[in-house]
């Protein structure tokens, strides 16, 4: 394809300083032969502007739209000519030698299609982010106002959080924020889905790479720290019409659409009964700022019906 070992494809929204440093930390590492792609997708803070004065090496797709992550990846992957092609959050900073460790893993393994580092958090400690697909009963649960009295095993089956999260292992995806992936597995299954705008489209990409004969390989030898969900941070409602509807869509997608259309009850239901909640409590004159927020967040969502 080229001398080119590895493609890093960074897609920004929002947070030149976090770029800077997550720009800082690629060239800093034992990288093999690698090129770097931002594409930027309409930042109103002087990132696009950060990239060309500091990082001139860097090959800038400057959107004048936020097209959103799958799209914005997309956009990179067709313009990458690396052997392998990592898709980055701006919200991590590389490791040590943990490009260099993720190359030479793939090198050794052919039938590896994709693999994720072990993602640190801002502290150091481990991040948890590998998993196996999803179960309906991991979709009521995950992320929503019951995970906290989900049955043991839902999620702890779901996190993987019966192995050791220092030891290499097949998993059946690796969270979004780094995704090393071979141009082979790449080429035969394509990039992101589109109709995901955020959340959820790793998990189909993952499931997509596994469908067609690949290993998914979580390796702890290799660590980025990412400090998480800056981005997204940004827009409160927006958050959660993209996290549950990209749920929605992968049920509907991998499960049939009676199975996407009752999570889909589901979860409008949990935040109709939220408003009421909190409603109730902004009534009641307890924290009514903050109550009044949360009923107008809950009311977009439910609006959106999730589409």
């Amino acid at each position: 394809m080229s001398h080119i070992d590895l493609s890093i494809v960074v897609v920004n929204w929002n947070v030149r300083d976090l770029l800077r440093r997550c720009l800082a930390s690629i060239y800093k590492s034992s990288a093999p032969r690698l090129e770097v792609i931002v594409v930027d997708n309409a930042s109103s803070d002087g990132s696009a502007e950060m990239v060309r004065a500091d990082f001139p090496a860097v090959a800038l797709f400057s959107n004048t739209e936020n097209v959103g992550f799958p799209a914005g990846n997309n956009q990179g992957f067709a313009a990458a000519r690396g052997r392998y092609v990592m898709t980055l959050n701006p919200d991590t900073e590389i490791a040590g030698d943990a490009l260099a460790a993720m190359t030479a893993y793939l090198d050794a393994h052919p039938d590896v299609g994709a693999l994720g580092p072990q993602l640190l958090n801002s502290d150091g400690s481990v991040q948890s982010s590998r998993r196996r697909f999803p179960t309906f009963a991991t979709a009521l649960f995950e992320s929503t106002w019951l995970q906290g009295i989900a049955p043991r095993g839902v999620l702890a089956r779901y996190y993987v959080d019966d192995q050791p999260a220092d030891v290499t292992q097949e998993v059946d995806w690796v969270t979004g924020a780094c995704v090393l992936v071979r141009r082979d597995a790449l080429g035969s299954v394509g990039g992101f889905d589109e109709a995901f705008f955020m959340y959820s489209e790793e998990l189909d990409w993952c499931r997509r790479i596994k469908s067609a004969g690949w290993k998914i390989v979580y390796l702890p030898a290799a660590k980025v720290i990412h400090h998480v969900g800056k981005s997204s941070e940004q827009a409160a409602a927006a958050r959660h019409i993209h996290f549950q509807a990209s749920k929605v869509r992968y049920f509907k997608k991998h499960h049939g659409r009676f199975a996407g259309g009752v999570l889909q009850v589901f979860l409008l239901a949990l935040y109709a009964w939220q408003i009421l909640l909190e409603s109730v409590k902004m009534l009641l004159g307890h924290k009514r700022e903050m109550r009044r927020q949360r009923v107008r967040v809950y009311w977009q969502v439910v609006r959106s019906r999730l589409r």
